[in-house]
């Protein structure tokens, strides 16, 4: 029997995305900064820029108080992920991931989940094998045609433009407790959600 997409969602315990095109808009802006040495002299450093969406962050913390643990997998290597990665505390962060399979064995190694407690968030093809096995496979709406084809879900909004908060709401809704992490994330007395997600911008410590 083919199960539909939210008796999939209610089993998930751990929900991955990838970086570029689902938590940003597939947008990379590699730019010169020039860099002063003891010297005197001055360098040229390229650094690269990516922008997140809010939503996407303010998403993490339901996802939280909803017993959901998340993490990131992706293929590229950028300071500008993990300093994403550190203002939303995220519990598993997978950078230079060519095949993301491998990244996913180790998680369900430490987790102690099962495939079927997974759920994976991908546009690209590169995507493929893990949205191939997890429990629920999403898309974000901007995906390629091959990773919807195959997708349980797919996203009303575009990656960067709130499909990770889009994929995690479907999840809690139905878990039928999308309304309880929404008042919770709200709540003054809930110490989780005051304690995530919190910018500190160009500061690394």
């Amino acid at each position: 029997m083919t199960l539909s997409a939210e008796s999939r969602a209610r089993r998930i315990k751990v929900i991955l995305f990838d970086v570029d095109g689902v938590l940003t808009d597939g947008t990379i802006w590699i730019y010169p900064m020039p860099v002063a040495l003891p010297d005197g002299t001055i360098q040229t450093k390229m650094v690269e820029a990516k922008g997140y969406s809010a939503h996407d962050g303010a998403g993490m913390t339901l996802a939280r108080l909803g017993g959901m643990k998340v993490g990131i997998i992706t293929k590229r290597i950028s300071e500008t992920v993990a300093l994403r990665a550190r203002d939303l505390k995220l519990e598993f962060v997978y950078q230079g991931q060519a095949f993301k399979m491998q990244a996913v064995r180790e998680i369900i190694a430490k987790e102690g989940v099962t495939l079927e407690e997974i759920a994976y968030v991908g546009d690209d093809v590169i995507d493929l094998p893990v949205m191939r096995q997890v429990g629920l496979a999403v898309a974000v709406a901007n995906a390629r045609s091959e990773v919807k084809a195959e997708a349980h879900y797919i996203t009303p909004n575009s990656g960067g433009h709130g499909a990770g908060r889009d994929a995690i709401e479907f999840i809690l809704k139905a878990k039928g407790i999308l309304n309880q992490a929404l008042e919770a994330s709200i709540d003054e007395s809930n110490p989780l959600s005051p304690s995530m997600d919190i910018g500190k911008g160009g500061d690394l410590k």
